[in-house]
């Protein structure tokens, strides 16, 4: 018999590896000495704005670089921390909340002051969508939430959530940059999201639309919330939409997913790197993940971010959902195993784990536990089922979003 905890450790030391090539500041020093530093023109000004869970790690390199006349900082509960010559402000996430209104109100004001010879620098990281609410007219913050709720629930990918989440709100889908015109904007973006479009990252506030109201109108017929929507949301889509004016802003993504599969790969000898990003409904990645179980052993890495339809009541998250999946239906595999798959940014879902570390004997320890499994999976309370077996994975706020990492350790057949 393999020795259990060997293969968890390993699983852990991959993901720890992933974690550290996710370091914002590393990522900011690395972007600023690159490329050519933005400059204000005659008599103008440089301002900072940083917005997402990695806000604070990305703004204390910027500002030591840059020297910002004002920097403002919006995070989430967390990954919040002093940072002298800063506003920081505290937002909710996942759920928008009046906090969060208010820093998108100091944002907005913040760059429709500037002037055509000033700069706006923005750090972008994953998570400032939900913590910049900013309805458009006509809508209020509890339309905003409903929105990112529904979507959310329906088990949408981020792309269609955020062509949802841009057509209400003021600042999304380059509306930042709008604003701030006709000054120079210039965004440096941590991403959480697979291909690193700087459109679907945080919504993309410095970038245009991923798509138009009648594409949003169609995403939630598709999505089947249509009906379920705020009236003013529906009224808002079938209205006529005047076409926006042209996002002017110098987009750059300094980090992402496939960075950090790169580097658990690099500290793992002999790992191999799962041909796809893990994307789609956490079904197909478990099948994903269960196709390696035909190899002969070894570490097996993985990268992406998938999505979960609610359809019960219970707590957990895409990671933790994932994790149980492949403890379930690895179980009967005949061999040894460990998976973790962990959000990046410490949490899954609304609650505080981020994802599930699970091997070939979880699903008996639920049951001696008292839990069934399939009837806690079919509740989506991942979460309570891998508190049962003691597989939640706990690394609190990471201070980074570079999306989820997985990795599945198998003992040799026959071990």
């Amino acid at each position: 018999m393999h020795d259990m905890a060997e293969l968890r450790a390993r699983c852990m030391a991959a993901f720890r590896a992933g974690l550290t090539a996710a370091d914002p500041a590393t990522a900011m020093r690395r972007a600023l000495s690159d490329a050519p530093r933005p400059r204000p023109g005659p008599g103008g000004r440089l301002c900072l704005a940083a917005v997402g869970k990695a806000a604070v790690g990305m703004a204390r390199p910027a500002m030591a670089a840059l020297s910002p006349e004002r920097t403002l900082v919006v995070t989430n509960d967390g990954n919040d921390a002093p940072l002298p010559g800063a506003e920081v402000m505290v937002a909710g996430h996942p759920v928008p909340d009046a906090q969060g209104a208010a820093a998108a109100d100091m944002l907005s004001a913040l760059a429709r002051g500037l002037g055509r010879a000033d700069v706006l620098v923005v750090l972008v990281s994953g998570g400032a969508s939900a913590m910049l609410p900013a309805p458009r007219d006509g809508l209020t913050l509890a339309d905003e939430v409903a929105v990112n709720r529904l979507a959310l629930a329906s088990g949408a990918d981020i792309t269609a959530t955020n062509i949802l989440r841009q057509a209400v709100s003021r600042l999304k889908g380059g509306g930042l940059a709008r604003i701030a015109a006709p000054a120079q904007v210039v965004a440096l973006i941590l991403s959480d999201v697979v291909g690193d479009d700087p459109r679907v990252v945080a919504s993309g506030p410095t970038a245009a639309p991923i798509a138009d109201r009648d594409a949003a109108r169609a995403v939630a017929r598709s999505l089947g919330i249509w009906d379920d929507l705020p009236a003013g949301v529906r009224r808002l889509l079938s209205a006529p939409e005047r076409p926006a004016p042209p996002t002017q802003a110098d987009n750059r993504v300094i980090g992402g997913n496939a960075a950090s599969v790169a580097a658990m790969a690099a500290a793992t000898p002999g790992a191999r790197i799962h041909g796809a990003p893990l994307t789609g409904d956490v079904n197909e990645a478990a099948a994903a993940v269960l196709s390696h179980f035909d190899e002969p052993g070894g570490i097996v890495l993985f990268g992406g971010e998938t999505t979960v339809r609610l359809r019960g009541h219970g707590r957990g998250g895409r990671n933790q959902e994932l994790a149980l999946r492949v403890a379930m239906q690895g179980a009967g595999q005949g061999r040894d195993f460990a998976f973790l798959s962990g959000g990046t940014d410490g949490r899954d879902g609304p609650t505080d784990a981020a994802g599930g570390l699970v091997d070939a004997a979880t699903c008996a320890r639920i049951a001696a536990a008292g839990g069934d499994t399939a009837a806690l999976l079919a509740e989506n309370d991942s979460n309570r089922a891998l508190a049962l077996s003691n597989d939640l994975l706990m690394t609190g706020p990471t201070g980074t979003n570079v999306a989820d990492l997985q990795v599945l350790a198998l003992a040799p057949r026959g071990c």
